[in-house]
């Protein structure tokens, strides 16, 4: 599909595999101009071989802060604006609660949480700069709805997640931005394979609970957030969205 200089520009972190492929895919299905940044470049230039010309790799280490105003600087520069941002990249770890280190800890905070505010912070100036009617969907998880054990990390980063979604949904929705947030469920990735195949408990747990009775797939996740990027849901913001085929109610 093409897309005319004046359509929508989106930032998707992550972009190159899983759930950010999915929003990637159904961004670009839908005209939108979508820069998608992450560390692995392979993944991120098969995504463009893919995705085509409304698709633009740009290779960024969010754990180092001092990449993100470069991110954002060259998005600017190329496409002069960014109306849609998705905070999806995120990094997890399974551990038991007493051997998680004091640096696990923070590596993990840094990527879900401090990288998240930088990123959003700079495209909040340039949103407001270019007085774009913005939104910015952050991803959460079922980890911040219900105790999970062995990820202490992961379900603080994601916690403080749905918290700072609900206060830059205040703080900046006057100003014409709105900010929403979209707790998956069990969604069937490589990432969530290799955490139920390995631990069948734990995946009987899951589908048990799960009224629909299966995983939930990329792309119901990625429908998801294009409702939340565009007009459609121009009355919506400070909302925390599961999309878990009722996980998060089951009993």
């Amino acid at each position: 599909m093409e897309a005319n200089k004046n359509s929508k520009v989106a930032i998707v972190t992550g972009g190159g595999s899983g759930i950010g492929l999915a929003i990637t895919k159904r961004f670009i299905e839908s005209g939108i101009r979508t820069v998608i940044a992450g560390r692995d470049e392979q993944k991120l230039n098969a995504a463009k071989q893919a995705f085509g010309e409304l698709c633009y790799p740009l290779r960024c280490d969010l754990s180092n802060l001092s990449e993100i105003p470069n991110l954002v600087d060259i998005t600017i520069t190329r496409f002069g604006k960014i109306d849609i941002l998705v905070n999806n990249a995120g990094v997890n770890l399974k551990k038991e609660f007493t051997d998680v280190t004091n640096e696990e800890f923070q590596r993990i905070l840094l990527t879900n949480v401090t990288a998240v505010f930088t990123l959003s912070k700079e495209v909040v100036k340039c949103m407001l700069e270019k007085q774009v009617s913005g939104s910015i969907i952050n991803i959460s998880s079922m980890a911040s709805q219900y105790g999970i054990p062995k990820v202490i990390a992961y379900t603080a980063s994601k916690s403080a997640i749905e918290g700072m979604t609900r206060a830059m949904a205040v703080e900046l929705s006057p100003k014409g931005i709105r900010v929403n947030c979209i707790a998956p469920g069990f969604i069937a990735t490589d990432m969530s394979a290799r955490a139920l195949n390995s631990d069948p408990e734990r995946k009987q747990k899951v589908m048990s609970r799960t009224p629909m009775g299966a995983l939930g797939q990329p792309a119901d996740v990625a429908d998801a957030a294009l409702f939340l990027a565009l007009d459609g849901s121009k009355y919506i913001t400070g909302v925390v969205l599961p999309v878990d085929g009722g996980n998060s109610i089951g009993f």
